[in-house]
């Protein structure tokens, strides 16, 4: 595995959970934040290295559907973590709603990179 890919990957994480603590905290307020919130942000770091070599591969991938499917596969680990841990701060949280509110997000996302990261030969 590539170390750049790697680094990326696990700066990516830690802006992530950062970006989810202070968003979190903002609404929340940084006092009010649990422990295990600040616990949870820590398994980006594996959700993202985890699926490292999946992006790779859709790159490579020269059918639109899957290589959508390729990244939704990607990103939906890391998205679940900061998703979930987000909405369970709130005492009115619907499981249903963000359930599908997580579905939209990682396949209007992951549509969204199939369509601008197409292989070399499509472009």
């Amino acid at each position: 595995m590539n170390s750049a890919f790697l680094r990326s990957a696990l700066l990516t994480g830690l802006l992530i959970a950062g970006v989810n603590v202070l968003f979190a905290g903002l609404d929340h307020g940084f006092d009010r934040l649990p422990v295990w919130f600040y616990l949870v942000q820590l398994l980006i770091l594996p959700a993202m290295v985890l699926p490292l070599r999946i992006f790779p591969q859709a790159a490579m991938t020269p059918e639109y559907l899957r290589r959508a499917g390729l990244y939704a596969l990607g990103w939906a680990v890391p998205y679940a973590i900061y998703k979930f841990s987000s909405d369970a701060l709130n005492p009115a949280m619907t499981p249903a709603a963000s359930l599908v509110s997580y579905l939209f997000t990682v396949i209007v996302f992951a549509l969204l990179f199939a369509a601008i990261r197409k292989p070399p030969a499509q472009q």
